[in-house]
């Protein structure tokens, strides 16, 4: 990585966790990160399932069972944003059950940061049964890498008097440590696949592009470039009640 690409990188990143911090840590705008959060971890639990079959059909027994304990984890940590969320009395909004408009049908595009972070990959190349190798491990070490400090940062800020929060920062360290391990075993897959130039050369490329597509994404931040939709809605007591009682 080059010194402007460096310096970048942590404007970018200080930005982001600044803005990050001040969401999380305000009551209002909680539930709302907590949904993204719950979003993001779930949805790709089926992507990372579907990866873990194709690596053991190709032989790839040990990449295999690192990604299928990364889909596990991520099932886990969605379940955790689920029960910081319910404490609130809030839950996700089932999208599938809402009315096709134009807004929600833009909504369920690929997010502008994707969009420049895989920018020149068509949504077919992403494809789970499709995907370069040589594209999915060092993109997502790079995602990994960085959520596991992001997650560490956010934790700090919440206070340890108040029981939900404190809670919550509990599961968001475990999260972050988590994120950390899963970064360790993509940087051993690329180590297994070719060599350490190779490696630093795709690591660089794609901090590159976090780099590029989270100063876009802060950008529009601080611009206040489009409205943030709400991901949550007041959960039902009754609801709360019976899921406790069935678990």
């Amino acid at each position: 990585m080059n010194f402007l690409t460096h310096v970048l990188h942590l404007a970018g990143s200080g930005a982001f966790a600044y803005y990050s911090a001040a969401q999380i840590r305000d009551s209002k705008t909680r539930p709302n990160i907590l949904a993204g959060f719950q979003l993001a971890e779930s949805g790709s639990v089926p992507f990372l399932s579907a990866l873990s079959d194709r690596a053991a059909a190709e032989g790839d027994t040990w990449l295999a069972e690192k990604l299928a304990k990364h889909a596990s984890d991520e099932t886990r940590h969605g379940q955790i944003f689920a029960h910081a969320l319910q404490q609130l009395n809030k839950q996700v909004i089932d999208f599938k059950r809402q009315p096709q408009t134009t807004s929600t049908k833009k909504s369920q595009q690929r997010s502008p940061f994707f969009a420049a972070f895989y920018e020149g990959y068509p949504q077919e190349q992403l494809k789970p049964a499709v995907i370069d190798w040589d594209v999915f491990i060092p993109s997502t070490y790079i995602l990994e890498l960085d959520a596991s400090k992001d997650f560490k940062r956010m934790a700090k800020v919440l206070p340890d008097n108040e029981p939900t929060a404190r809670n919550l920062k509990l599961g968001m360290l475990s999260i972050a440590q988590d994120e950390t391990g899963h970064a360790a075993y993509l940087y051993e897959a690329m180590m297994r696949r070719m060599s350490t130039n190779k490696v630093q050369e795709l690591v660089d490329m794609w901090r590159t592009r976090k780099v590029n597509a989270l100063l876009a994404m802060v950008g529009g931040i601080l611009q206040g470039n489009g409205e943030r939709r709400s991901l949550v809605q007041d959960s039902a007591p009754s609801e709360i009640d019976s899921e406790l009682v069935a678990t």
